[in-house]
């Protein structure tokens, strides 16, 4: 074991693993005695180790060839590199030195031959300058323009050059020199062209002033800018004298004698002075420019003036309309001859040229702020052509009804539009558009009410005619459709900041509530058309029945007269999602009406209940169909869409809780109880006592199922828990002795609920909604005095009908997208 340990080669070994080496001293239990020699071992073998390091370094620290030696050896070395270093450095400052004082005599000859040719420079630009100077007051006595204006460049260009110079006197009074030259060259050039002119000799020395013109060029842009004024005002002399010293030339109504004055005037300017002006002077287009600039503070102190005098109300529209046409055609004119190119047309909705138009709205500007007077008659022609409409036939006497048909003066109502929205684009594109698109919306809404409503307020019991009707439903949707695009029309050419405030929405929700009115209308002559029906139904004695069998007699007679009418209506109706709204609409009404018969046929027996059932499931059958009447043809389908066919049963099926409830026999009375509180649902009071009514219950017998109603109604059961506290099916039915009714759209309120409920009612009592609407708005306005009531009953029956088009933009739209349709219309306002 020890013989193990202290050899050296398990010991020295570079994978040497002192686990393994203990695993072998100790593989036996019995080697375990001698872990004390072991570790004697060690400890030795430890010594020897420490003893041999000790050993090994005192040899190392004091042999000749020592660390220290060494280190000692390399700082000197060091030190020596160092030295040299410093040596090569002083070395190379002498050798910079030495080439600096050898190349200095060099510098200064390189700087003296620079300061030489700089010298000579100078004075050979000045002995040019000097003879230059010399040779054009020699040419400037002779008027030899052509060589004075070459001369007269180069003067100025050298003349640059000595600007720094000034401080010495001789180079001074040169340069004043060269200014007085200048001055007198100028001066001498404008005398020329004075006399010139005014001794009619133009033509004779035309060579002459366009040499003198060369001499303008080269004095630069404040001589140029002096010629052309004097220019200018000459050649506009006799039209200011003309038109703004004479009352009577100077009017509005001669603005035509202003453009043809021009034009004569531009023709003299291009047959005779036009080859003196170099062309990039632009002579012609600066002579328009002063002429519209003059002609536009003409026309701005002409309007003020009639302004101040209280002439505002005299103003003829139509001259002033006449007078700025002229103007726009004038400036486009100037327009198209100086711009080389095509202007657009301003008639465009969007155009992408953003170029720049130099006289565009040049002299037009001045009539901007007087628009208003042409909005205002728009205003009055407008208001003049409402009542005409009013009382003129919905189509020509000479005309055929067609289901595509629009009344009349919504066509021609329209082009007005169109052709006043072009006219004052062309006019103005700010406050003017914004004022003329609120007199659009104004009159919209007047020709809703005065036009398109009046058809349906028929006065007492007559009905309009279903043409009518018709024609007032296509006219709204027309209105409907162009109003939006006239909302964006006039978005397009108005200025970008005035946008927001372009609003026809209103407008548009309003036409659409006439739209949905004119549905209900539709509806309505059905309605009629089936009380006989309805009085047979009532007239059966539902209390004495002993069997229900086959659907009643009455059901077949009410099926064909609701088809018949129902298929005369949707063969003039062209669109689908109005023909959609129309059967919705009647399905709603004719279901509303059978509850409320069923109302007044009480008392009404368990068998007369189950028949009434029997009855409504063949109803329900029927007007599944009612959708199929419109545009019917060889490839139609044979069968309602499914969406239909939801709603029918939605409506009919509201009825059910009723008739299954009056289906029950009064005893057990515990058994009517839990029937009403299953089917009907609700905790109240009045509407069990409704139930016994119609089941003809004796009312000494009620107080009794009254309270045993009371008690199972607050019992705990689950479906106690989920009763209502007032059913919505037997609320609304009253069971007085008269009808029974539901709120229809004759109690319409000038409220979004009132309308609402209007709109989703059950009845459409009478065909004059307009003058429903009107009542309900006379009713809010009762306390308000008379001059204020008219503009309160117009903004109650205008939130009416927009509050009525909301609800139905919502209805129809989805109609639209179920059966895959767009809205079209008539030439759109673009």
């Amino acid at each position: 074991m020890a013989a193990g340990l202290s050899g050296s080669t398990s010991l020295d070994a570079v994978d040497y693993d002192p686990i393994d080496h203990l695993n072998q001293l100790f593989a036996h239990p019995s080697t375990v005695s001698s872990i004390s020699q072991v570790s004697q071992t060690l400890r030795r073998r430890q010594h020897e180790l420490s003893t041999d390091i000790d050993r090994i370094e005192l040899q190392q620290a004091y042999q000749p060839n020592s660390s220290l030696e060494r280190m000692q050896s390399a700082q000197a070395e060091l030190a020596q590199l160092f030295r040299k270093i410093e040596t090569v450095r002083s070395r190379a400052v002498e050798t910079e030195q030495n080439i600096t004082s050898m190349t200095a005599d060099i510098k200064r000859l390189d700087g003296t031959k620079r300061n030489l040719t700089l010298s000579m420079t100078a004075l050979k630009r000045l002995q040019m300058l000097t003879t230059a100077y010399e040779q054009l007051r020699g040419l400037a006595r002779t008027r030899q323009y052509r060589e004075c204006a070459g001369l007269l460049q180069a003067v100025i260009q050298l003349m640059k050059h000595f600007n720094s110079y000034r401080s010495i006197e001789q180079i001074a009074t040169l340069s004043r020199g060269v200014a007085d030259l200048q001055r007198e060259l100028l001066e001498q050039v404008c005398e020329d062209f004075e006399m010139a002119f005014a001794k009619g000799e133009v033509a004779a020395r035309r060579g002459v002033l366009m040499e003198a013109c060369l001499v303008i060029d080269a004095l630069g842009d404040a001589a140029k800018s002096r010629l052309m004024t004097w220019y200018v005002n000459t050649e506009l002399r006799e039209y200011r004298q003309v038109f703004r010293g004479n009352d009577e030339a100077g009017n509005l109504d001669n603005i035509g004698r202003r453009y043809a004055w021009f034009k004569r005037m531009m023709k003299t300017h291009e047959e005779e002075h036009a080859a003196i002006f170099p062309p990039h002077w632009k002579a012609n287009e600066t002579l328009a420019t002063a002429f519209c600039d003059g002609t536009r503070e003409d026309f701005k102190l002409i309007l003020e003036r009639s302004m101040r005098r209280g002439e505002g109300n005299k103003v003829d529209v139509n001259l002033l309309l006449s007078c700025l046409q002229e103007t726009l055609d004038f400036e486009q004119s100037l327009e198209k001859r100086f711009s080389g190119e095509p202007r657009a047309s301003i008639d465009t909705l969007s155009s992408a040229d953003e170029r720049p138009h130099t006289f565009n709205g040049l002299i037009s500007v001045a009539f901007e702020p007087y628009l208003s007077l042409w909005v205002d008659s728009q205003d009055r022609q407008l208001a003049s052509m409402v009542p005409r409409y009013r009382s003129q036939p919905l189509i020509p006497p000479d005309e055929e009804f067609s289901p595509q048909a629009v009344i009349t003066s919504a066509i021609e109502l329209f082009h007005f539009y169109k052709l006043t929205l072009s006219q004052c684009a062309k006019l103005s594109t700010s406050e003017r558009l914004l004022d003329l698109s609120r007199t659009f919306a104004k009159y919209l809404d007047e020709y809703a009410q005065q036009v398109l409503l009046p058809v349906l307020q028929a006065g007492g019991q007559h009905v309009p005619s279903v043409h009518d009707i018709v024609l007032v439903v296509n006219t709204a949707d027309f209105w409907h459709v162009n109003t939006n695009q006239l909302e964006e029309s006039i978005k397009k050419r108005i200025d970008n900041d005035l946008v927001p405030k372009v609003d026809l929405t209103s407008q548009s929700d309003a036409f659409l509530g006439v739209a949905r009115a004119a549905v209900l209308a539709l509806v309505h002559i059905v309605e009629l058309d089936c009380e006989g029906v309805w009085r047979e139904m009532k007239n059966t004695n539902w209390s004495t029945m002993d069997s229900a069998g086959d659907q009643s007699t009455y059901v077949s007679e009410l099926v064909s007269r609701v088809n018949g009418k129902t298929e005369e209506i949707l063969g003039v109706v062209a669109k689908q999602q109005y023909a959609r709204a129309f059967c919705d609409n009647l399905v709603e009404h004719l279901a509303s009406a059978y509850i409320n018969r069923i109302v007044q046929c009480r008392p009404i027996s368990e068998v007369g209940a189950q028949q009434m059932l029997v009855d409504k499931y063949a109803l329900t059958k029927a007007f599944t169909n009612l959708i199929l009447h419109h545009n019917p043809s060889p490839n139609q389908q044979v069968t309602p869409p499914a969406s239909f066919v939801r709603r029918v049963q939605q409506c009919m099926n509201r009825m059910d809780p009723l008739l299954k409830t009056l289906q029950v026999r009064p005893s057990p009375p515990e058994g009517l109880v839990q029937a009403y509180l299953i089917h009907i649902a609700d905790r109240s009071d009045t509407n069990f006592k409704k139930i016994l009514d119609l089941k003809g219950i004796r009312k000494q017998d009620q107080p009794h199922l009254l309270e045993l109603f009371s008690i199972h109604r607050e019992g705990s059961s689950a479906t106690n828990e989920k009763l209502v506290a007032s059913s919505p099916l037997l609320t609304p039915l009253m069971l007085s002795s008269g009808v029974g009714h539901t709120a229809g759209l004759g109690s319409i309120s000038a409220g979004q609920g009132a309308l609402s409920a209007a709109a989703a009612g059950p009845r459409f009592e009478t065909g004059s909604l307009g003058e429903k609407l009107l009542s309900a708005a006379r009713d809010i306005s009762t306390a308000t005095d008379r001059a204020g009531q008219s503009g309160t009953e117009k903004a109650t029956i205008n939130e009416n009908l927009r509050n009525f088009g909301k609800f139905f933009k919502r209805d129809i739209g989805g109609l639209g997208a179920r059966f895959g349709m767009r809205d079209g219309s008539e030439e759109g306002l673009r």
